[in-house]
């Protein structure tokens, strides 16, 4: 037996002592008398007090809590295939134990036990070895209570310490008011993760926990919470090949930011289980008895679609739950036989499956030849099922299921034999190394570029040698560029798709052979932004826009300080700062790119200007409506109406906000206490939360709304949990319904009739357009709330000749 204590003094006279209660470790003898550190039972730990090893003392409910986390901790440890390092795990939980000693969560458990969840989830489901799991234990340490990183290096060296400092949150009380803490600490994260892949895994683990006990939270912290995990978390989880995590994010996501359509789902998917049953059942029977002919070791299962990704298809395409085809898809995972290829097995299966049930030649996806970037490999196919449905099918061998389920932490297991998918982990993280080197100031845009690297869906082209580049799908020409070189990229001015001239915007397509064009003259344009995809291409772009910017700016200053010294004043930061105020810029950098682009002019007499008052405000904001760099409400600087003589704003008390309690939504005297959003434009009814903008002002946004994602991933604090008073009385809200049916007369006079006549309620506009004995349109209305719009839908299905009617955006 070891017994493990911590020191009771720690090197630096900072420290605090460690000496309240410790764990210890008992690890089980072999037969003949001799220690078996790798005995497959795991060790059991009990509390100990100093000078009391041998007694076993009571524990509380507390205690007993933790010493069960533990051992189970270990157990996964000892079931994993990792050398046995059970001295060092138990030495950093105890300094973890003792670190937290006394704090709760918010949903009232030890808080230890929320390391030693983010250890187990390392250690079981993404199988990392003792590093990982110590630096789990260890990743809130240093956050959270007065230990620093340095006393991490010197207790469990330079790599745990490494990993637990990338893990760490940056302090709010370092960023000024426009700068996203949320986005510095993701950057921070991906700094760190561009060394050790590990960082952002434990990242990852830390998240999902945090979503399997979001329930305790209070729910503007879980809509900030869920939504960064939606924007960000999920997309990462799957660029590194965690399938499984990643689609448990995305559900609990939906779950706590759409309650109601996950009950619904979830509901009818427990409705339906027996008929799939049926239906699998059926299609299983002749293709078992196929590969059971064949002499194959493998298992066979339906895998059913995450509520997630039905509700994704249902609103992306507009269609109900019994109209998604592909609940399910069968996958079969073989064991590889001696001395047979994999590949040439999964071809195997796929011919003995084609021999039963007919394919669908558009849905065949090889990517057992070659893998996606995130190291996943399987043979997609869609087959006529027995009862005419189609049928998915994913043929994958053990190793390949272990990597689609874990990622990239399966593939150290396997990398003896296969060091492909390494070496495309190293080009992703080569990437984000590139993104960092030229880090954007604005956090939404930042962690827009990051999200734009995140593509699951993939294209292969070809260079003019036949070298093969994986791009995202919709990638320009300029993109390929770009990949190519940044010095090919900023001198494009052109391409030929397989020997086809086509300009810089045109998408690319798999299979695609592409030749890029170049001039020395060609400098990179601002325009080129709206339709570059990937993150390197934009990244450098924006990097050469800046510093471009920075010279307009700086021969700028140069023309405004003549201006200044030729008028015999002495150029001070007042004097300039009083010169930019009168033209209604806030920022003296703005003054001078405009004043170089020859958007604004000095007169002679700068005296006469300096003592006359800054324009009204109403002429600042008609300038600033025509200048190409103004900025959205939600994100905007407030520019002050006046400027005091020491060039200070005035201060505004903004309201202030209890984001503890929903912020109800109210209508009196036609004035509203929120601002609706333009991206979305809610209406009583919809799930919406709020979003505090610059102005003090609560902005409406729908939870599903891409733009509030956005904010709740770069400015969670600023989100409130929003709820609707009674709008029945109040002014209207803008919707539109989408119809769809059978051409015929009078359809059109039925629809307007019943609207007007049945709800009375105003069309503000109606477009409908009919080919081919079929007719679709859009009418935007004047409504109350959701009500009005769910019975319209209602009695407008029931019309002859109308097959279908849903709201959409506009």
């Amino acid at each position: 037996m070891f017994t493990l204590r911590m020191q009771k003094a720690l090197p630096e006279p900072r420290r605090a002592e460690i000496e309240a209660r410790t764990f210890v470790a008992e690890t089980p003898s072999a037969p003949d008398g001799s220690s078996a550190p790798f005995e497959v039972e795991a060790p059991r730990v009990i509390f100990a007090m100093p000078g009391a090893s041998d007694t076993k003392p009571v524990l509380s409910a507390d205690e007993q809590m933790i010493q069960d986390g533990f051992n189970a901790l270990l157990d996964d440890y000892i079931h994993s295939n990792h050398r046995r390092k059970i001295e060092r795990i138990t030495k950093a939980f105890n300094f973890a134990n003792q670190a937290h000693a006394g704090v709760k969560r918010r949903s009232g458990e030890p808080y230890i036990m929320h390391p030693i969840a983010v250890a187990r989830i390392v250690c079981k489901e993404m199988g990392l070895g003792s590093t990982s799991i110590c630096s789990a234990l260890l990743h809130d340490v240093v956050e959270d209570t007065e230990y620093t990183v340095e006393d991490i290096r010197s207790m469990f060296g330079d790599k745990i310490a490494q990993i637990v400092d990338g893990l760490t949150k940056i302090s709010s009380s370092y960023f000024g008011e426009q700068v996203s803490a949320q986005a510095e600490n993701f950057r921070k994260l991906l700094l760190t993760m561009s060394d050790d892949i590990r960082v952002i895994l434990i990242k990852i683990a830390d998240r999902l926990h945090n979503m399997r006990t979001l329930g305790s939270m209070l729910p503007a912290k879980q809509f900030k919470i869920a939504g960064e995990t939606l924007y960000i978390y999920a997309p990462l989880a799957h660029r590194l090949g965690l399938f499984s995590i990643k689609t448990e994010l995305e559900d609990l996501s939906f779950k706590y930011e759409h309650p109601q359509e996950y009950d619904f789902i979830k509901d009818k998917l427990k409705a339906t289980e027996e008929k799939r049953n049926i239906l699998f059942e059926h299609f299983a029977g002749p293709v078992d008895a196929k590969l059971k002919a064949m002499g194959l070791h493998y298992e066979m299962r339906a895998r059913v679609k995450s509520a997630f990704s039905i509700w994704n298809k249902m609103e992306s395409k507009g269609i109900t739950f019994e109209d998604v085809y592909d609940l399910y898809a069968v996958r079969i995972i073989f064991d590889p036989m001696p001395g047979v290829d994999e590949k040439n097995m999964c071809w195997d299966i796929y011919s003995a499956i084609t021999d039963v049930y007919r394919i669908r030649p558009d849905r065949i996806r090889d990517w057992v030849s070659r893998p996606k970037a995130n190291g996943y490999q399987a043979l997609h196919l869609t087959v006529m099922g027995p009862d005419g449905q189609w049928i998915e099918i994913q043929i994958r061998s053990r190793r390949m299921d272990d990597i689609a389920e874990r990622g990239f932490a399966a593939h150290w297991k396997y990398k003896e034999n296969n060091v492909e998918e390494d070496t495309e982990l190293d080009k992703w993280l080569q990437t984000i190394t590139e993104i960092l080197e030229s880090p954007d100031p604005n956090a939404l845009d930042f962690l827009d570029t990051i999200k734009l690297n995140l593509f699951s869906a993939e294209i292969f082209v070809f260079t003019p040698k036949g070298d093969i580049k994986t791009l995202p799908q919709g990638a320009t020409a300029l993109d390929f560029a770009y990949a190519l070189h940044t010095s090919i990229g900023d001198k494009c001015i052109g391409a030929k798709v397989n020997h086809r001239l086509v300009p810089l915007s045109h998408q690319l397509a798999s299979g695609d052979q592409v030749e890029i064009l170049t001039s020395r003259s060609q400098e990179p344009q601002a325009e080129w932004l709206n339709f570059v995809t990937t993150a390197k291409a934009r990244t450098k772009i924006d990097a050469t826009l800046r510093k471009a910017r920075r010279e307009v700016i700086k021969a700028g200053e140069v023309k405004v300080n003549e201006k200044i010294k030729e008028a015999g004043i002495e150029s001070s930061s007042g004097v300039i700062d009083k010169l930019a105020a009168y033209f209604g810029f806030p920022r003296r950098e703005d003054f001078y790119y405009s004043l170089e682009k020859g958007d604004v002019t000095l007169p002679d007499n700068i005296h006469k200007l300096l003592k006359e008052k800054s324009q009204s405000g109403i002429f600042k904001y008609l300038m600033q409506a025509f200048r190409k760099n103004s900025t959205s409400d939600e994100n905007k600087v407030n520019i002050p109406e006046k400027v005091q003589e020491k060039q200070t704003p005035i201060a505004r008390e903004l309201p202030k906000y209890d984001i503890s309690k929903p912020y109800i939504l109210r209508e009196e005297a036609f004035e509203r206490n929120y601002v609706i959003a333009d991206c979305c434009k809610p209406i009583p009814g919809d799930e919406v939360l709020g979003f505090i903008n610059d102005d003090g002002n609560v902005v409406i946004h729908k939870r599903s709304c891409s733009i509030a994602m956005r904010l709740k991933s770069s400015f969670g604090e600023r989100i409130l949990n929003a709820e609707w008073s009674s709008h029945k009385n109040a002014a209207s809200f803008e919707a539109t319904l989408e119809v769809k049916g059978l051409d015929a007369i009078g359809v059109l006079n039925a629809i307007t009739h019943t609207i007007s006549d049945s709800f009375n309620v105003n069309i503000i506009r109606l477009v409908i357009e009919a080919k081919d004995g079929m007719f679709s349109g859009r009418i935007k209305l004047k409504v109350h709330d959701v009500e009005d719009i769910q019975k319209m839908c209602v009695t407008l299905s029931k019309i002859k000749n109308i097959k279908s009617v849903g709201r959409v955006s506009d």
